[in-house]
């Protein structure tokens, strides 16, 4: 054989071994993320009575979750959250290079007591290092809450509730820029894009209304179409195939009260889109879930750990996700799974297979398996260092 032929054969070999056995990337690279904002300023004692106490031990965790019934959290960031939500006020890019999170509220001491009052801070975060990093801090409208990131990674949303208006954010590798502030005449709590990324809807909260915008590469418009929903709409996602959206109708500004709520089905295939539909959950709606699947949701009923054990209608200190079977345009509730106290936030694993659910009063998050509209609990959680007001997957 000559040197020619030997340096051949080991080619081979080697082509062949990569084929059989792939390069074995480090998590932050290929890995599936989640990133988790825990609030410990807001605290509920076993009555179910609130205080807030004292800042200065908020973290923003990134949790790789590529081991789906062993999540593991890569990082804890010392940085403020806040379960002034709604708990959509973070977002990771599609191809989970970058994170960015709203801090809600700054706060502020009141005497010998301490209070909420309206921040404007957003943080960027870089996954792809190992551990990720945070790169920036950019200042936005009053009150940053629910924001979302487009398919393509090259827009972002934020839904500023005390300014009345949508941040416009532009993304260019790691560098993310406010572009634009559009007006919306109105408190907005949460944002979504149309998958294909030229529309998008925004939860009106005190209004009781979803509003259209129109988006042509950086330009938003508010095309002041407004849309009636339920009392309350405080979260809000559109279905993987671009037909509807679906409202999370909290019902009571924040907290159960014993009454039934609903979600809003809006038909986006409609010219104008249009409310087609309102689906009983249960009481106080607040996180909210399309699977990447596009076959099921989730609304988070909050339970009974925030409001006192006196009040005549809680009975059940623990939160349950109401489970709804998507076909096409309609929507129904199928089943109710309890999960832990204070349920917040909520993210599907990119292959729609497993469920993760923020367990605020519990400082936890409970792991269940999904199988088509069936879920179930698998008994195991993920502690975390904090209190989880907010969570969020990567954009699909």
């Amino acid at each position: 054989m000559t040197s020619r032929d030997r340096r051949a054969a080991v080619l081979v070999r080697l082509l062949l071994a990569l084929t059989i056995a792939p390069i074995a990337w480090p998590h932050s690279v290929f890995g599936d993320l989640m990133i988790v904002g825990n609030d410990e300023k807001v605290v509920f004692d076993a009555e179910g009575n609130r205080s807030f106490v004292a800042p200065g031990k908020d973290t923003i965790s990134v949790v790789d979750i590529t081991n789906r019934e062993a999540p593991k959290i890569l990082v804890s960031f010392p940085l403020m959250n806040s379960i002034f939500g709604p708990p959509v006020n973070l977002a990771i890019t599609a191809d989970e290079r970058l994170a960015i999170v709203a801090n809600s509220v700054d706060w502020v001491q009141d005497g010998a007591s301490w209070k909420p009052q309206p921040d404007t801070k957003l943080y960027v975060f870089n996954l792809k290092t190992n551990p990720p990093s945070q790169i920036g801090t950019l200042e936005v409208g009053k009150q940053p809450s629910g924001l979302a990131i487009n398919r393509a990674g090259t827009l972002a949303l934020v839904a500023n509730r005390a300014d009345k208006s949508i941040s416009v954010l532009s993304i260019s590798g790691n560098d993310v820029k406010l572009v634009d502030t559009v007006a919306m005449g109105d408190e907005v709590a949460s944002v979504a894009f149309t998958p294909d990324g030229k529309r998008a809807l925004a939860t009106k909260f005190a209004a009781h209304k979803i509003a259209l915008l129109t988006i042509e590469g950086q330009k938003v418009t508010y095309t002041k179409h407004d849309m009636p929903v339920g009392l309350w709409p405080y979260n809000i996602d559109v279905t993987p195939d671009g037909k509807i959206g679906i409202s999370a109708d909290n019902g009571n500004a924040g907290s159960p009260d014993g009454h039934i709520d609903t979600v809003s089905i809006i038909d986006l295939e409609q010219q104008p889109p249009r409310v087609i539909d309102r689906v009983v959950v249960g009481d106080a709606p607040e996180g909210f879930a399309i699977s990447p699947k596009g076959d099921v949701a989730v609304a988070v009923l909050l339970g009974g750990a925030s409001v006192a054990k006196t009040m005549w209608f809680n009975t059940r200190r623990n939160g349950s996700l109401a489970v709804l079977r998507i076909e096409g345009k309609k929507v129904t509730k199928v089943g109710e799974v309890e999960v832990g106290g204070l349920p917040e936030g909520v993210v599907f694993s990119p292959d729609g297979k497993y469920l993760y659910v923020g367990n605020y009063t519990d400082r936890d998050v409970s792991i269940l398996k999904v199988d088509g509209t069936k879920i179930t609990d698998t008994g195991k959680k993920l502690k975390l260092p904090g209190q989880p007001a907010s969570m969020r997957g990567r954009a699909q």
